[in-house]
Order: structure tokens, then sequence, then C-alpha cells
């Protein structure tokens, strides 16, 4: 049953202290803070890191959606490892710069923004957020809404939900650091059902043209959006082509590959000069067998029993040679 209680202290990274919250009921385990990759470690280091984030991540991020009642768990767990990627290694941020607004950091913009508890969770993992703060989520005055609000969290750079708005945020973002002569980075993450919206095609044109080379558009190309694959929907392909057109530099990667995804961001500047369009293959619901690829869980909230499987599935594939207690 929820209870009502106030946090033992402000959550870290919120933007005032709410007061009195209701709670949802306590995960098996709260998330631990893993920080940053160190500097100086290895690639292996590297991505033993970013794969224990995110496994992390998966199994706290559940069990909020099923305790919320309300959630985009097969969308959140798509985007998990890029999320992970960027904020854990790839991106110049950290708590503290977010915390002094140092206007060098690099920003990223969610636009697929129902998929906030992904990015909540992971700013948890990384220290931005108190993993407590995670069992406000979506309660009455909390600062964690169903879609982000730069407003009430701190490390948030721009609020989102209404689908075609991020994309056409981080060019206005990305532009204003040319215009400042930054060097610090913007980049956006959209659903590529999103990309049906008209107003992200204007966005591509104007960052193209202005060679906005410090902006870097991640897609989440699950293939699924609300209700429909995107396929029968509305076809996007030959997508990477159409990116090209537009003045952007292209590349296409496997959106669960950590690995390959820290090489692809590490490139961010293009030498080009041109914006750089990563497109993530991954599937909804990864990697949790009845939810892989299966429209139903954009918006579905798990019973108890699918928690169960989808936790032990997790733990399995992240530490498959323990021993069966």
């Amino acid at each position: 049953m929820t209870t009502t209680a106030t946090p033992p202290v402000p959550p870290l990274g919120l933007a005032h202290d709410p007061g009195p919250v209701p709670l949802l009921p306590a995960p098996d385990a709260e998330i631990p803070v893993l920080g940053r990759t160190a500097p100086d470690a290895g690639r292996d280091a590297v991505v033993a890191h970013l794969r224990e984030a995110a496994h992390q991540v998966r199994r706290r991020s559940i069990q909020t959606v099923h305790d919320a009642r309300l959630g985009h768990v097969g969308g959140e767990f798509s985007i998990t490892d890029v999320l992970v990627t960027l904020y854990l290694h790839a991106m110049n941020i950290s708590p503290e710069q977010v915390a002094g607004a140092d206007p060098e950091r690099d920003r990223l913009v969610l636009s697929k923004g129902h998929t906030a508890n992904a990015l909540y969770t992971v700013l948890a993992a990384g220290g931005y957020i108190a993993p407590e703060a995670l069992r406000t989520f979506a309660q009455p005055a909390s600062m964690l809404n169903g879609h982000p609000a730069r407003s009430k969290v701190s490390a948030v750079e721009a609020s989102t939900g209404p689908l075609g708005h991020g994309l056409p945020i981080a060019v206005g973002t990305a532009l204003a650091g040319k215009i400042d002569g930054s060097a610090r980075r913007t980049f956006v993450l959209l659903g590529d059902g999103e990309l049906q919206e008209g107003s992200n095609w204007e966005a591509f044109m104007t960052a193209g043209h202005h060679r906005l080379g410090r902006l870097c558009a991640v897609v989440d190309r699950n293939r699924l959006q609300q209700g429909a694959r995107v396929t029968d929907t509305n076809d996007l392909e030959p997508l990477a082509d159409k990116l090209v057109a537009f003045g952007w530099h292209v590349v296409e990667v496997d959106g669960h590959d950590h690995g390959a995804l820290a090489d692809v961001f590490a490139l961010v500047p293009d030498t080009s000069g041109r914006p750089t369009a990563v497109i993530a293959h991954t599937d909804k619901g990864y990697p949790v067998s009845y939810m892989r690829d299966q429209v139903a869980w954009h918006h579905k909230v798990p019973t108890a029993e699918d928690v169960a499987v989808a936790l032990a599935e997790l733990d399995a594939l992240a530490h498959p040679n323990e021993e069966e207690k």
C-alpha cells in the first residue's frame, strides 16, 4: 500500500523541497549511484561499467512503472543503453556542473518525454538525483512528473512530452552554442515514430543549413510506435538517405552495444562540420523476452508476475556465471 511520508532530505537535483509527497513502495533494492566511468578506464572497463548501469536502471525502472501504475516501460528499455552511455561516459556533464550551471556542460534533450522514468533512473545512477526520489515518480506534488520538466529537476534541460518539439529545442540550443563560440555539445533523443511530425524535418533542414556540428540527434529506431509498427503508419525509409539529403552526417549503430555507442559519441562533432544523426537500432522492451519487440508494451503496466520474470531475466543476463542460490 502507498504511504505518505517526507523524504529524509530534499532529493539532490530537484528544484526545491516538494514537502510531503506520497511514496511508492520500496523496491527490492535502491539503485546504486554508479557515477561516471573512470577517465583512464580502458574499453573493457567502460563497457562493463555501462552494462552494469543499464542492468540496474532497467531493474529499477520496471519496478517504478509497476508501483506507479503508469509509464512507458517498453520505450524506456529501448533507450536505456543510449542514456547510460551518454550520462555516465560520453557527455561532458556531472552533478557538480549541473548544480553550478556550468555553461560549458553538454546538454541532452529527451524529445520522447513519455520515457521520463528512464531518464530519472539514469540520473539517479549518475548521482544527479537521490535514488530515494524515484519513489515519488508521478505522485502528487512530486518533482518527477510523467514527462520531464526543467523547472522541477535541475538536470532536465527542456520540458518535453508533445512529440516533435525536442529536436527544434535542441537546434536552438546548438545554434546558441555556435553563436557563443562554445565547445559544448547538444544531444537529443527522438523516437522513430516521432519523425512523422513535420516540425522535425524543418529542424533537420535548419540544423543542416547552419552546419550545427556540435548537435547530435539520436533516433531510437525500435520500429514501433503507439499501437502499430512505424512501417504500417508512415514508413520512414530510406531514413539515412533522407537525413544525408538534409545535410547531416549519419551513422547507424546497434543501440544496445555500449562500446559501439561510446565510439560514435566520441566522434561528435564530425570533422565535416555537419550535425550528426545516430540511427540507433534497438528493440522496444529489450532484453525482456515477453516484452521485446511487442507493440503492446508501448504503454502498459506490468503485473507483479511480469516484474518477477523481468527481474529474473535481467539478473541472469547481467550475471550469467553466478550460481543459483
